[in-house]
């Protein structure tokens, strides 16, 4: 038997520093695990990561202090994943305000400018002025932000600070700042771990991962059945592509953006194809119209849907809601989160008139109900138990089901955020997810002078609504950043040196 620590075994985690909520260098040394030093370091490499980079780039901190751990190549890999298999492809409209830029911290100029230039369509402006009464709400092409996000990514050196591999924990270190373990891809270093240690480090790993209605698990895991049944934020093509070799039938479970976008895709089919499928649009809450606790704050709404024409009210970013959030604490902020939140989507003219046909010409249902189960039929079609209101119980029988119902929202299914809550002193707020401060350091996990940041989508319920959208992620950045210069890390960013490095953005200059 080999002995205990031979340099075959050393790099990895002990039970030492797996008990350990604390560590010292002596201890990461005597488990063999190289150490490299970076002042600050972020965690997750999507949007959440980049923005904050660009900020910090943009006030001023060097490359060579800062690094970026993920397991994907470029930072809108993941969100381009589910935004095409939520059947918004690149030349497609996505649910973000026009001066919403992750690419700009500015906002100027806006989306609707830089593609009414572009594309010579002084129309884009006329939207802009008039939405929403008389036109929709205008929004950028998914390509246009990935395209804008790649030049700015060449712009700040994205990519000499990008490190590849999986980050498993966070820890405090003792004397100050935290130990990160990264588990570097196979064959890429001599040991299993290596492991970061900084001052600041900030986590932003969006959602943990894809969420399926109970009903529908458990129908996959009983029948090995992967193919009929799908999550919209999977690969699904197979569903529209047999869809246009024979007539069929397709369920719909949830009411928000993403249930939009999987109708539409059936509707415009149907309509370039000259198909004949079905649709049974099942809806958990059933919105007859408009909607709210009181007179100003109404949602409308109507055949099921609830309309609103970003994810939050805009005041959120800006405007008494932002002011007010910010004061709130432990129930009253988790009733207000309620009051303005729920499951939602934008009004879009184009599939309102294309509901309306599917109505009109008896292929599109929309039914309220719970699905008590999916069982397979004896032709090996998927029949849905539907309850409605009344006990009433419906038994549609589909080809597939498409379950648009959304991402994971726990915090605790991604190991990072539970290693955080048992062992580096986080919490939870008022909605379940991390306790964040209004500065966005994690409350309860100060280490000597460093600092542990997170945004996005796993610190919704803090004190700033709007942290899982574009313009909610730069808000966060600009948070971070200015903490940051208080803390000395990085200049404060002015008036004069802000419209410098604007004029830097404007002419791709490097940073």
């Amino acid at each position: 038997m080999a002995p205990p620590h031979t340099p075959a075994q050393a790099g990895d985690l002990t039970p030492e520093l797996l008990g350990t909520s604390v560590w010292t260098d002596q201890m990461v040394a005597a488990a063999g695990i190289p150490i490299q030093d970076i002042p600050f370091l972020t965690v997750g490499g999507g949007i959440g990561s980049f923005v904050t980079l660009d900020y910090l780039r943009v006030y001023g901190v060097p490359t060579s202090q800062m690094r970026v751990v993920s397991n994907i190549d470029h930072p809108w890999q993941t969100y381009e994943f589910l935004t095409r298999c939520s059947q918004i492809p690149r030349p497609e409209r996505i649910r973000s305000d026009s001066s919403s830029r992750p690419d700009n911290l500015w906002g100027f100029p806006s989306y609707a400018l830089e593609e009414a230039w572009r594309e010579k369509k002084p129309a884009y402006l006329w939207q802009i002025l008039t939405e929403p009464l008389i036109n929709d709400y205008w929004t950028p092409r998914a390509g246009t932000v990935f395209a804008n996000l790649e030049r700015e990514a060449k712009r700040i050196r994205y990519w000499d600070m990008l490190v590849k591999g999986q980050v498993r924990m966070v820890r405090r270190r003792a004397g100050g700042g935290y130990f990160t373990v990264v588990t570097p891809p196979e064959g890429a270093a001599p040991t299993k771990r290596v492991v970061f240690r900084s001052r600041f480090v900030h986590i932003a790993v969006g959602y943990p991962g894809l969420k399926f209605l109970p009903d529908l698990q458990e129908f996959r895991t009983k029948y090995g059945d992967y193919q009929h049944v799908v999550n919209a934020y999977e690969p699904h093509e197979h569903v529209y592509e047999f869809l246009k070799t024979r007539p069929g039938t397709v369920v719909i479970r949830g009411g928000g953006v993403v249930a939009s976008r999987v109708l539409q895709r059936i509707f415009d089919d149907r309509e370039r194809h000259g198909l004949r499928t079905q649709v049974i649009h099942v809806f958990r809450t059933f919105v007859t119209g408009s909607h709210g606790p009181h007179a100003w704050a109404r949602r409308k709404g109507g055949h099921g849907w609830a309309y609103q024409g970003f994810n939050y009210p805009k005041s959120v970013w800006g405007g008494q809601l932002k002011a007010e959030m910010r004061k709130l604490e432990g129930a009253e902020r988790a009733k207000k989160y309620k009051e303005m939140g729920g499951t939602n989507t934008p009004y879009r003219r184009r599939w309102q008139e294309q509901m309306r046909a599917g109505r009109e010409g008896g292929y599109y249902h929309a039914v309220q109900g719970t699905v008590d189960r999916v069982e397979r039929s004896p032709d090996g079609r998927l029949v849905s138990y539907v309850r409605g209101a009344d006990g009433t119980v419906r038994e549609p029988v589909s080809d597939y089901i498409i379950d648009c119902t959304g991402l994971e929202a726990d915090i605790a299914e991604h190991r990072i955020f539970a290693d955080l809550l048992e062992h580096g002193g986080a919490g939870r707020n008022p909605v379940g997810r991390l306790d964040v401060e209004r500065h966005f350091e994690v409350k309860g996990t100060a280490s000597g002078d460093g600092v542990l940041y997170a945004s996005g989508s796993a610190t919704l319920g803090g004190y700033f609504p709007g942290v899982d959208t574009f313009l909610g992620l730069q808000i966060a950045a600009q948070e971070i950043a200015d903490d940051l210069a208080r803390r000395g890390f990085v200049r404060k960013m002015g008036p004069l040196r802000s419209t410098a490095q604007w004029f830097k953005w404007a002419l791709n200059s490097p940073v």
